[in-house]
């Protein structure tokens, strides 16, 4: 059988943090990564494991996530499921963990799907390939919350050891008879 990642980015990070975890995992069993704005009609029965990922942007993951967990709910609690985030309030150690995480929280609060296992990791603030709308945008939040504000930096604040020790724990889940 295999895994199904699906990833909802905005600026490029998740699907990064998907396709990682994927070769993490490739030695265990096959995955297929895609787009969750291509996941409109999912074949289940090739999948024993699904694992989504989404990213979140002013506060809000995209709507596709919702859409997709509704219209796929009996199937993902059929499955092991896994859950992860990516945001840059994560840039902190203590907003790492769902239980610390604010929109991670929020999201598994209103959902009725269980995920076995959930992650947040740190995204990475890409000033010079942002809108200009969305520069001064993040930049304003940065300041705020006492981020890097320099407009012609990219920083990198993903964890990868995180991402790899989530990848084996994802994989090392038991199975589900379904």
């Amino acid at each position: 059988m295999k895994t199904l990642i699906i990833f909802s980015s905005r600026d490029g990070q998740t699907r990064e943090i998907s396709a990682a975890i994927a070769s993490e995992i490739k030695h265990i069993q096959h995955c297929d990564v895609v787009n969750i704005l291509h996941a409109g009609h999912v074949d289940w029965e090739n999948y024993d494991r699904v694992l989504i990922g989404a990213s979140i942007r002013y506060g809000h993951f995209h709507p596709a996530l919702a859409k997709f967990v509704a219209a796929n709910l009996p199937a993902l609690r059929e499955r092991v499921s896994g859950f992860f985030s990516v945001n840059l309030t994560a840039r902190k150690p203590e907003k790492r963990t769902p239980q610390t995480n604010a929109y991670t929280r929020k999201f598994l609060l209103s959902t009725p799907w269980e995920p076995d296992c959930c992650a947040v990791f740190a995204g990475a603030l890409r000033y010079p390939r942002y809108s200009w709308f969305d520069r001064i945008m993040i930049q304003f939040i940065m300041r705020m919350t006492g981020g890097e504000t320099n407009a012609s930096k990219e920083v990198e604040y993903t964890d990868w050891q995180q991402v790899r020790r989530f990848a084996q724990d994802f994989s090392a889940l038991p199975g589900k008879t379904h």
